[in-house]
This record gives structure tokens, C-alpha cells and sequence, in this order.
């Protein structure tokens, strides 16, 4: 049953509940950094990533819900849809790198991703900043940011680089440069869809300011 609320407000759930789902994926960037950068004493505990993954999914699910039952959104159906879209789909990259780091653990010894996974954490962290200025449509502010999140893309790029000159150093096994080249892979596709995250807000911003 739709309440007056729902029917002649504003719509400024949204921006609470994209809020929520960009924090969440934050929050499991930040746990993957974590890990990798401590020493590995055992099997690592997956529970925190589970669990940024479930209140991302959990957001999502509250925005879907929401575009149903209101009449009135603050911004375009469409640009919620692909921003909420774009914020899923960073936990779940982390997750997948995550579970697969846990039962791949023998054979990556010596090999480092926390550098890789501090870019990844700075551009979630420049993602939850971008949705966050979303209410005030400052375009500078927005571009800012934007740049910022450019700049880190652009410095992970580089960290790239350096990961195929190990691959083909000759100094690893083939197991172990399959093993690389996969779980770098992942690591860059999750930056990549922080940048695609990024790319909607700020073109929200360009639309309505």
C-alpha cells in the first residue's frame, strides 16, 4: 500500500540507499586490503566480505523496491538504476577475487596485491564521495572528484604494467603466472567498475546541474 509519503515526496530515499550500496562496497575494498597487507598466518576469514556484499545487495534490493513504489524520484529512473547497477557490481568482483585468493593461498606465496588493493580501496572510497555529493548537483565538486578517481585508474594502470613484466620475467611457473595474471585481472575489472560508477554520478551531475 503506497503512503502519502511515498506518493508526493520528494525522492530523497535514493540518495540514502545509493549511499548505503556505495559504503558497502567501500567497506569490502577496505577488508581486502586488510587482508592482503597482513601476513599470512592461515586460511583467511571471508565473513566480512559476505557481509559487505549482503548490505550492498540488501541496498539494492531497497532501490528496486523504491522505484516501484514511488512516484517521484529526485533524478532520472534510469540514472539510479545504472548507478545502483554500477555499485553491485564492485562487492561482488571483490568477493569473487576474495574466495578465490582463499583457496588459491599455496601457491601465491611471496607475490604481493596490497598495493594494487590500496588503489582499489582509494577509488571505492572516491566512488562513496562522488554518490554522497550527489543531493547538491555541484558540478566542480563533481569534476573533482572525478578526476581524482581518473587519476587513480591511471596509477593502477601503471601498477599493471609492472605485474606482466613479473609475468614474464621467466622467474615464476606456469601456475603461478596463470595465477597472477587471473587475480590482477579481477583486481583491475573491480577498479574498472568504480570508474563506471564514477562515470554515472558525474554524468547525473552533468544532466541536472
Amino acid at each position: 500500500m503506497f503512503s502519502l509519503q511515498t506518493i508526493f515526496g520528494q525522492g530523497k530515499q535514493f540518495y540514502s540507499l545509493l549511499g548505503e550500496a556505495a559504503i558497502a562496497a567501500h567497506d569490502s575494498t577496505k577488508a581486502l586490503h586488510a587482508m592482503l597487507r597482513e601476513p599470512v598466518t592461515g586460511q583467511p576469514a571471508l565473513d566480512a566480505f559476505k557481509l559487505a556484499r549482503q548490505r550492498e545487495r540488501a541496498a539494492s534490493d531497497k532501490i528496486r523496491q523504491e522505484l516501484v513504489n514511488s512516484f517521484i524520484t529526485p533524478i532520472e529512473r534510469e540514472d539510479i538504476e545504472a548507478l545502483g547497477s554500477a555499485l553491485y557490481k564492485i562487492p561482488k568482483q571483490v568477493e569473487k577475487f576474495a574466495d578465490r585468493y582463499s583457496l588459491a593461498l599455496t601457491h601465491l606465496q611471496g607475490i604481493d596485491f596490497a598495493p594494487r588493493a590500496a588503489m582499489l580501496e582509494k577509488a571505492a572510497g572516491v566512488v562513496v564521495e562522488m554518490v554522497q555529493a550527489l543531493p547538491s548537483m555541484k558540478l566542480e565538486t563533481m569534476k573533482g572528484l572525478s578526476d581524482r578517481l581518473r587519476s587513480i585508474e591511471n596509477e593502477a594502470d601503471r601498477l599493471m604494467l609492472e605485474l606482466y613484466r613479473d609475468i614474464y620475467s621467466g622467474r615464476l611457473d606456469p601456475l603461478q603466472m596463470f595465477l597472477l595474471k587471473e587475480f590482477f585481472e579481477i583486481l583491475e575489472k573491480a577498479i574498472d567498475r568504480c570508474q563506471e560508477a564514477g562515470v554515472v554520478a558525474y554524468e547525473i551531475v552533468l544532466k541536472n546541474s
